[in-house]
């Protein structure tokens, strides 16, 4: 991401002109990175974000409700007791530097004082630091006169810039002409090693414009220009960067690069939110799985200790039988098996301390211990199997999930499950996931996304509307909106493809997907999430699609 000097240049023009004379009236730090303000603009209400983590530290307007933690941290309460209320006077950027100042007008009841936050975005340097007449009142990230830093940065003590870069300012044309004196091998590493403000991704878009015997003046231009195209760029159909302008026609524009890079952070954050979220359930299902196979495997383990149970009272009949032929001191007795058709003999071992009738008796009661271990483990194995039947539906979904919306409600059900120790009153209450909705010749077709949205989708439809299943997999429930009509052999065709896509077997070639009226759909007493049973119901065999043109709410 080219957030250097010159890209940061134009983002703190942009917000200049949009946050000037803006009233802060909410301050949070969601993460310890991560800043965020609510300012009142005098039009509406927007959110400006200051990352400062390591790996995208930017500042930009972002979307969405920011969720603050019950206790703020300490350079929060800060920020809160010298800016709440405070009105932005001005918004720029140091020189050729990668860092953002924000003036304010902060009004207490006794004095009216000007403030000055400084956002540096400098990878893994990041800070904020505010100031007071230059003199340091506060930092995200402090240093202590022990340690051994080349800034000073803590209460009390003033404020003084990073060390300057020995590298040529872009708007010194002679001096960028001495520099350029001896370009070789790759020319954007060059320029980004040498010029100022430069990182290698905007070098490389000049060199892309220019060519590689690009000039001191056409830097000049394209840096200090002022000319921009704010646009994203896309690999492989995702957002892969913002840029001010790009060399790229398949980018796309925006009206500014506060706007772009709104649109490409928007997209970083979902991603990065799914796939943490998605990990998390994914950590926590397969632990879950895996402690139920390992408790079937002990089931297993002890049932196959049972499979003789029945040739051990066996033993004990034909010990009763020949009681008078049987002799205490005995270690064993050859008795004929009167069950074996082909009238065989059976060895018996005996305990010679026992009498014959006692020998019986064990090998009775060593039945009875059996046969109750049997009954109460077969039991067992029953409920581990049902267990673990919907442990798999879950990760199905899971697999199935493509955005964090699908994992809300999956999140919950693991929760609900002591999967995932969050306590669900930290939580801010979300609102329920709608279903996916897809729209085919008039009709309307609804797929649910977990469990727990397979139940809800169930009830909300009515008794001849078309409910749909993968045959033999965890699946989506799908319903097709029939309003008592018949649903024509197109609708329901697509209707099957989107339920065999998000099935688990969507890999396969074909997958057959069972569908009837729902009112030929039971959900049994105490069943788990998602598990139905059905009847009347016909096949068909279709080719796994999701059919995003039919897509009306993802």
């Amino acid at each position: 991401m080219p957030q250097d000097a010159y890209t940061i240049g134009f983002i703190a023009d942009e917000l200049q002109g949009l946050l000037k004379g803006g009233k802060i009236s909410k301050i949070a730090q969601p993460e310890k990175d991560l800043l965020a303000f609510i300012i009142y603009t005098g039009k509406s209400s927007v959110k400006l974000e200051i990352c400062l983590s390591a790996k995208g530290c930017r500042i930009n307007i972002a979307d969405g409700e920011t969720v603050a933690p019950k206790t703020a941290p300490a350079f929060c309460m800060l920020l809160r007791k010298y800016l709440q209320n405070a009105q932005i006077v001005s918004v720029g950027q140091i020189d050729c530097e990668r860092i953002v100042y924000i003036d304010f007008l902060c009004t207490s009841e006794f004095e009216r004082t000007q403030m000055r936050l400084y956002a540096e975005l400098m990878g893994k340097y990041s800070n904020a630091v505010l100031t007071k007449d230059g003199i340091i009142t506060g930092a995200l990230k402090t240093t202590a006169l022990t340690d051994s830093a080349k800034r000073i940065l803590f209460n009390g003590a003033r404020y003084a810039l990073p060390e300057k870069q020995d590298k040529t300012a872009p708007g010194n044309v002679e001096a960028l002409k001495k520099t350029l004196e001896n370009i070789s091998g790759d020319a954007a590493a060059y320029i980004a090693d040498r010029v100022l403000g430069i990182s290698y991704a905007t070098a490389l878009d000049i060199v892309e414009t220019y060519g590689e015997k690009v000039s001191a003046e056409e830097i000049n231009s394209y840096i200090c220009g002022g000319l921009r195209a704010p646009c994203v760029v896309f690999t492989n159909g995702e957002p892969s960067d913002f840029k001010v302008r790009s060399a790229d026609k398949n980018a796309l524009g925006f009206n500014s690069v506060t706007e772009a890079q709104t649109y490409y952070y928007a997209y970083v954050t979902a991603k990065r939110e799914f796939t943490d979220s998605k990990r998390k359930c994914e950590a926590a299902l397969s632990s879950a799985i895996k402690k139920c196979e390992k408790r079937l495997a002990n089931i297993q383990a002890r049932l196959h200790d049972c499979r003789d149970m029945e040739t051990v009272r066996l033993k004990g009949e034909l010990i009763t039988a020949n009681i008078y032929a049987v002799k205490k001191g005995d270690e064993f007795y050859e008795a004929y098996n009167y069950y074996d058709e082909a009238g065989g003999k059976i060895k018996i071992a005996l305990d010679k301390t026992l009498s014959p009738a006692d020998n019986a008796q064990k090998y009775f009661k060593r039945y009875a211990k059996l046969k109750r271990t049997f009954t109460a483990v077969s039991e067992q194995k029953k409920d581990e199997e049902n267990a673990l039947n919907y442990l798999e539906s879950i990760r199905a979904h899971l697999n199935a999930a493509e955005n964090t919306g699908d994992l809300k409600e999956t999140e919950d059900e693991l929760r609900l499950l002591n999967l995932i120790k969050t306590p669900a009153a930290d939580r801010k209450k979300d609102k329920t996931t709608p279903f996916r909705e897809y729209e085919k010749d008039g009709y309307k077709i609804i797929a649910g996304r977990n469990n727990i949205s397979n139940d809800r989708l169930l009830k909300s439809i009515s008794a001849d509307d078309l409910w749909l299943h993968a045959q033999g997999y965890h699946s989506s429930h799908v319903a097709v909106l029939s309003n008592g009509k018949a649903v024509p052999d197109a609708v329901l065709s697509a209707a099957a493809e989107i339920c065999a896509y998000y099935s688990a077997g969507r890999g396969a070639s074909k997958v057959a997907v069972d569908c009837c009226a729902r009112r030929l759909v039971k959900k049994p007493p105490k069943a788990n999430a998602g598990f139905v049973i059905y009847s009347g119901y016909s096949t068909v065999l279709v080719k796994p699609d999701a059919h995003t043109e039919l897509l009306r709410l993802n």
